[in-house]
């Protein structure tokens, strides 16, 4: 097992590397979050709905989805089937309900004896098609408490222990969470607390990328699976390829950051760069250099750790207001940086505001428009949010940064999105 983690935690193609250290992957915590008390909320007040297509859950699925290899197809366990009448959330208003109390349980509290109730409350109503594909919400809750699912992440975890769980029971996934806990408590120094690398490992194991090790005290089967780990390093140059344009992506997003943060230091804005960006290797130097350190008002409070997560901000440099918030969304969702402004609009810096910015590639702006259009989205209407398209950035960013003055540049090169 340790020669297995040694090996999976090297690979440039396993998901320890190109999911669980990608750093988007912390920044989307939030914004999941935010989703999910959206959807409670839409339960609530009963404006939900009777359909997965254009609900509030089907957003943040979305987003979840959008993770990487790891979550692809996320949403299938969430589209209504109509044969089959399953997942029974939509046409039950009390099933509809009651997935509403399971998200607002697991949303206020904090211990793991009360997500474990929770999950024992919505099994026991029995709703049909309701299974523990629900989990992957709870992950980006309590990712300390609960693992991800997903049938090739089942299928990991029986090929490694020799178990026979099986999909769409709640009392199996439970089973299988106590020796997740329990692998993940005996290999502690090459996974995580967060329960997302081994279930990383897991979904490596069971999509076929690695074999698992021999249970038993088998020489000869010891020797085969020791050929078959140096197999898979050996067709690492594939996985080395996939690395690379997913970090050539990053570079773009840093590049582009670094433009914005010229551009604003050139018109005279003070610029923060996002916390978990500013050590980013930029021109011989880091992303956050001639930036601030600290975000003035920013220390403490509902919404602070995700406006620290915004891209790029400028400032007034007499006021130490926010003017201009920016989101570069090169390749990642853009529901995640239309939550992290929501939570900045609707704070005491909104009334400073001049601007707020979705900066994207050209080919994007389809996409952005269609996004916005979700429900979900529905107050987007009063953020005044714009789309900044790179190539026009690129063009005129020399220009304005040597001529001109204020947001009014910005506003003329970006386009209304509502």
């Amino acid at each position: 097992m340790t020669a297995l983690l040694h090996r999976w935690r090297n690979d440039p193609g396993a998901t320890y590397r190109t999911w669980f250290l990608w750093e988007e992957r912390v920044k989307n915590f939030r914004s999941i979050r935010r989703g999910i008390q959206q959807v409670v909320a839409d339960i609530k007040a009963g404006t939900f709905g009777v359909a997965y297509r254009g609900s509030s859950l089907e957003t943040v699925v979305h987003s979840i989805a959008e993770q990487r290899q790891i979550f692809k197809g996320a949403d299938h366990a969430f589209l209504w089937k109509p044969k089959l009448r399953i997942p029974d959330i939509y046409e039950s208003p009390e099933n509809q309900r009651a997935f509403g109390r399971l998200l607002d349980a697991c949303v206020c509290c904090t211990t793991e004896q009360q997500v474990i109730a929770a999950i024992r409350e919505i099994d026991a109503k029995a709703i049909k098609g309701l299974g523990p594909a629900a989990a992957n919400l709870l992950y980006f809750l309590h990712p300390t408490i609960v693992p991800p699912f997903n049938t090739a992440i089942v299928n990991g975890y029986n090929a490694l222990t020799g178990a026979k769980v099986k999909l769409g029971r709640w009392d199996e996934y439970l089973a299988m969470r106590q020796g997740i806990l329990a692998l993940n408590a005996a290999h502690r120094g090459l996974l995580s607390n967060d329960l997302g690398a081994i279930g990383g490992l897991l979904f490596d194991l069971g999509s076929g990328r690695y074999p698992a090790p021999p249970r038993e005290d088998d020489a000869a089967a010891r020797v085969a699976w020791e050929a078959d780990l140096a197999r898979v390093r050996d067709e690492g140059a594939k996985a080395a390829k996939a690395l690379a344009e997913a970090q050539e992506s990053d570079h773009t997003h840093t590049e582009v950051q670094g433009w914005l943060r010229d551009l604003g230091l050139s018109l005279g804005y003070h610029v923060w760069m996002a916390a978990n960006d500013r050590s980013r290797p930029l021109h011989g130097g880091k992303l956050g250099d001639g930036c601030l350190a600290i975000l003035p008002g920013f220390d403490t409070g509902a919404g602070v750790d995700a406006v620290r997560l915004i891209d790029v901000l400028w400032l007034d440099k007499d006021s130490k207001r926010i003017v201009a918030a920016y989101e570069v969304e090169h390749t990642t969702s853009i529901y995640s940086g239309i939550v992290r402004m929501l939570d900045l609009a609707l704070g005491p810096e909104a009334h400073a505001l001049e601007g707020m910015f979705l900066v994207a590639p050209d080919g994007r702006e389809g996409e952005v428009r269609e996004q916005l259009a979700r429900p979900a989205f529905s107050r987007i209407a009063d953020l005044k949010v714009r789309y900044l398209p790179y190539g026009e950035l690129k063009a005129n960013r020399e220009t304005i940064a040597r001529f001109g003055h204020g947001m009014k540049p910005i506003q003329a090169i970006s386009r209304a999105l509502v």
